[in-house]
């Protein structure tokens, strides 16, 4: 039998002093709910009511028996409201992941989404490395790069990612800047060693594509570290647009080859699919939709400045 049942009915019998005035509030027959009793008794192998013509007694088994079900009946009924509001109401904790830089990008509109979903605790985890959500709890990764995930997880497109490359401002006055690709064979390439970045840097312009292989110089997986190195004047390196902005602005870094766009690469919000999916992650995705082309928007507008090019 289903003994959350018999613990539901055994509970409504005690509280309305009988088996058909139960059977009443609960839409049964009088000897459905009698049979659902002893059938909870035979499976507790244990008798929970005296039963006589006038009146029920609980039994010293049924009194203890009693008082745990409504504890647990109480707990059940809170965790099933909990769950039937959980596509209704962003609450809860939210694990997060993503690329180490774009993850550092986002954390002002995560305390925005916070603002609006104060009820939502956010877990944020950066590496440079794309995990799967499944095996490692995530409820949404941030993800880039244009290979898909299998049927288990769904993948929201967010954004497109692109780099660029810069120098410090004195090591291009010292070696000039260049004004092709394949003027950078006669420069300091630094190199960004991570999955976003395959050894080739290729350009792309009207008259077609031009490969460059950077040099063993620097060699850093994390964007910050390449920055660093870039404006102590270690050589050109190549930086997702959105890391690039900061410097640039401020002036230690400059635009080189603006006129040349390399690959680009989708940026997704990918979750484990769901049939009712958790408020929090529908309206985290949703935000971030809304959200994120704007905050680009603030970079590209750096970067399409001509007085962050090297001239």
């Amino acid at each position: 039998m289903d003994l959350l049942q018999g613990m539901r009915v055994f509970a409504r019998v005690v509280d309305c002093d009988g088996f058909t005035a139960a059977a009443q509030t609960l839409d049964l027959s009088a000897a459905q709910v009698s049979r659902l009793i002893s059938d909870l008794e035979t499976q507790l192998q244990a008798r929970l009511l005296h039963r006589t013509t006038r009146r029920l007694r609980l039994t010293e088994a049924g009194e203890r028996f009693l008082l745990r079900c409504r504890q647990i009946l109480e707990q059940t009924d809170e965790a099933i409201a909990e769950a039937r509001g959980a596509h209704l109401t962003p609450s809860g904790r939210l694990r997060v992941h993503s690329m180490h830089a774009l993850g550092v990008l986002l954390t002002p509109l995560i305390a925005s989404y916070n603002q609006r979903f104060p009820d939502v605790v956010f877990e944020l985890s950066l590496s440079q490395r794309n995990p799967d959500p499944l095996e490692e709890g995530h409820d949404v990764v941030i993800a880039v790069g244009e290979t898909l995930p299998d049927s288990q997880l769904v993948a929201q497109p967010i954004g497109r990612l692109y780099s660029v490359l810069c120098a410090a401002p004195g090591y291009l006055a010292e070696r000039g800047v260049p004004q092709h690709p394949a003027e950078l064979d006669q420069h300091r390439c630094l190199r960004m060693v991570e999955p976003l970045y395959e050894e080739a840097w290729l350009f792309h312009d009207a008259h077609g594509e031009h490969c460059v292989q950077p040099g063993q110089t620097f060699l850093t997986n994390v964007a910050e570290s390449m920055v660093k190195a870039a404006e102590a004047g270690m050589g050109v390196c190549l930086l997702p647009f959105y890391t690039a902005s900061g410097p640039l602005a401020a002036g230690s870094l400059q635009r080189v080859l603006p006129d040349y766009r390399l690959r680009e690469r989708a940026i997704h919000a990918i979750y484990p699919s769901r049939h009712y999916l958790d408020a929090k992650v529908r309206t985290w995705i949703d935000f971030l939709r809304d959200e994120l082309p704007a905050l680009f928007a603030e970079h590209e507008q750096v970067l399409a400045d001509p007085r962050h090019w090297a001239q």
